[in-house]
């Protein structure tokens, strides 16, 4: 699959253009333009070749396997170079490494260049090259995709103004301006771990203790997958490209681990795996106890907590704690959290599902510092009018697990490691605090293929480069979007093929009105279902949020227990995402959505939301904006929210089925982001909900 990537990706023209909003929201440092380059009229590859001296190196191994050409040619690329000592000690390493018993020498043949395999050749190369233009201001918490189809990390040495790749290649001279695109050098080559996730700590010493304990629970089996062996998109979506969208190549699978370093744990007391297993015993026997338990899904399933040395046990205490650790899913430190339209005084919030089922967690960047299951009194709740509410009511009653950062952690070939400061469980603060809040979830979040696969969030510029320079088009629909095979993630299911037409419309460029600029877009006579992320026990209201337009199509909504259509029932009356509200008069609010302008009322719309939500609609939230700066969600007569249903969920399976109940193929069905809000915020009888 990676040959015919790269056949698409050198194939076309590539236009990046990165004063994206995706980039400027990542670096707020200065950097050190004191090695700035002006442009120079050349290419990428006739710079190298005038600086021989330095870049020989380099050059050769672009030579082996035909780059040079593709460098002194039309396009727009970035290009990371190497010195020829960085490449000379890089070799060296590789030829010394004597960590591999079936490869000796990495599988090089004699020291030096001529000693690298093609093989090694294709992977230094393509690991320093992108198909886009990368500018040094943007890099700070970038990550993107090279070549080679892995990720490389960026982000600012704050004692030297340098750019870090990796943790350890620095960049020594940035924005090197040339005909067809960007090149910075660097002082090492940049390296990559082929360790899956687990093996990857085996070499940190810093995290023995949390090392033994996934081996001790057989988790370290579990996270070998690196993509989906059984996808084949040529043999299950050979129409598709009439319509001349992206398909993904490939189905790449992660994980995400969230790891307590052996100093952590030292803090605590515990020395030992075992003493580390007696803690989780501690932290996990009674959760699924019967009346004073939290943890709703073991409870009500009636599962035995073993806490004894049955590690393999997946409900041993031991595992228990593991597996709240994991997230089935590769997320950069940058990615964890995604700003892009939202207004300054919110609070970044993200909830990722993981490994101990049917569990959440929480991530919040507060102060610069991104925590796990931090919590707040009173979150989604306000005693002002379009306001968040006074500080004395949002009172901190935990502090959170913090991150420590993005220049500590660590990459393996199939995910992300990031150190935690503190000790992370799934106790009775996370059902009953941190998650008791008005949820919500943009759509693209709920699918770890999603993040895998570098997908959510991506520009369009990104998705041309990946596509040929092709843009797809499908009636009214048109760009440079991702076509979604019916096989490609797990928690979707399409039931009638390709007349169900699914696309991601990462929208960074397009100013839509839309939380966090994305949403995903189904032409055709549609029937598929999505499952929902898991909350924890209680009563909810459950949200759609979708922008109205005349393209749009009109669907029924069903919800069951799994994705077999005989669990699904019917929810409510069809919705009709065509209709636009009409009235900007709070005298003479809409009469179908009861929408009106906020703004024109005396009350900021608190008399009209109360009318629009017994009509199972509400306005859009305060808390983005229609494109970057824009006016406000809550402002904009497209956006809606329609409740779906007030209903009590328990922690477990449901599945969210969207089904045309018109014929018209190129109507759009649109698909912004869900929101579970619990009954005590909604219904609250001493404080609103917030109108963020």
């Amino acid at each position: 699959m990676r040959t015919k990537y790269l056949n698409k990706v050198v194939a076309g023209t590539f236009c990046m253009l990165l004063s994206s909003p995706l980039f400027l929201n990542s670096c707020s440092e200065d950097i050190d333009e004191s090695n700035l380059y002006t442009f120079t009229g050349e290419t990428i590859e006739g710079f190298l070749t005038s600086h021989n001296e330095q870049f020989s190196s380099f050059n050769y191994i672009l030579g082996r396997i035909g780059y040079d050409k593709i460098l002194s040619a039309y396009g727009t690329y970035t290009c990371f170079a190497p010195r020829n000592e960085a490449v000379t000690a890089y070799i060296d390493s590789l030829y010394d490494d004597e960590t591999n018993k079936d490869l000796p020498h990495n599988g090089m043949t004699q020291r030096g260049l001529e000693g690298l395999t093609d093989s090694l050749c294709q992977d230094i190369a393509l690991f320093h090259l992108l198909g886009t233009k990368v500018m040094s201001v943007y890099m700070n918490g970038m990550t993107v995709k090279t070549f080679l189809g892995r990720d490389i990390n960026m982000s600012l040495d704050s004692v030297t103004t340098a750019i870090v790749i990796n943790r350890q290649t620095r960049i020594d001279s940035v924005d090197i301006e040339l005909e067809n695109g960007v090149m910075h050098t660097i002082d090492h080559v940049i390296t990559r771990s082929n360790s899956m996730v687990a093996g990857e700590l085996d070499t940190h010493p810093e995290y023995t203790i949390f090392n033994q304990a996934l081996k001790l629970t057989g988790l370290v089996d579990s996270l070998s997958a690196q993509k989906r062996e059984d996808y084949n998109p040529d043999k299950e979506y050979p129409v598709d490209n009439d319509h001349g969208f992206y398909v993904p190549e490939r189905c790449e699978l992660g994980y995400t681990i969230f790891a307590e370093t052996d100093d952590v744990y030292e803090q605590m007391g515990i020395t030992t795996v075992e003493q580390l297993a007696e803690y989780a015993a501690q932290q996990y026997a009674n959760c699924a106890t019967q009346g004073s338990g939290w943890y709703d899904y073991a409870r009500n399933h009636h599962i035995e907590v073993s806490t004894g040395s049955d590690y393999l046990n997946p409900w041993n205490t031991l595992s228990m704690y593991m597996r709240y650790h994991i997230l089935k899913c590769k997320i950069p430190f940058g990615k964890l959290l995604n700003s892009f339209n939202q207004v300054s005084k919110v609070t970044l919030v993200e909830y990722y599902e993981t490994m101990l089922p049917y569990t959440l967690v929480k991530v919040t960047r507060n102060s610069g510092k991104r925590l796990l299951n931090y919590w707040i009194a009173n979150n989604s709740l306000t005693d002002r009018v379009a306001e968040l509410g006074t500080a004395g009511m949002h009172t901190v009653m935990f502090e959170g697990v913090e991150l420590v950062g993005q220049s500590s952690q660590i990459a393996a070939a199939n995910g992300y490691i990031h150190p935690i400061k503190s000790v992370l469980v799934y106790n009775e603060n996370v059902p009953l605090g941190a998650l008791n809040e008005r949820m919500r979830f943009d759509v693209a979040g709920l699918f770890g293929e999603m993040m895998s696969n570098g997908f959510r969030r991506i520009t369009g510029p990104e998705v041309a480069a990946m596509n040929g320079n092709k843009q797809g088009t499908d009636g009214n629909l048109g760009g440079n979007y991702i076509r979604i095979p019916p096989s490609y993630m797990e928690y979707l299911s399409i039931y009638n093929g390709d007349d169900t037409r699914l696309y991601y419309l990462p929208g960074q460029e397009n100013g839509w009105s839309n939380y966090q600029g994305d949403e995903y877009n189904c032409k055709g006579n549609f029937d598929f279902a999505m499952r929902l992320p898991p909350v924890p026990d209680g009563t909810y209201e459950l949200r759609l949020g979708y922008t109205a337009n005349g393209n749009r199509g009109m669907l029924q909504f069903y919800l069951g227990s799994s994705s077999e259509l005989t669990t699904m029932q019917a929810l409510d009356i069809p919705l009709d995402m065509r209709y636009e509200p009409s009235s900007s008069s709070p005298t003479n609010p809409d009469v179908r959505t009861g929408w009106c302008l906020y703004t024109s009322c005396d009350d900021m719309g608190v008399e009209t939301d109360a009318n629009m939500h017994s009509l199972g609609y509400m306005r859009g939230p305060l808390y983005y904006t229609v494109g970057v700066g824009g006016s406000l969600a809550r402002a904009n007569v497209q956006d809606l929210r329609r409740i779906l249903v007030k209903q009590t969920f328990e922690q477990g399976d449901y599945w969210l089925r969207f089904k045309t109940v018109i014929d018209n193929p190129s109507a759009q069905f649109h698909l912004d982001y869900i929101e579970f809000c619990p009954e005590n915020v909604y219904n609250n009888t001493q404080y609103a909900e917030d109108m963020y």
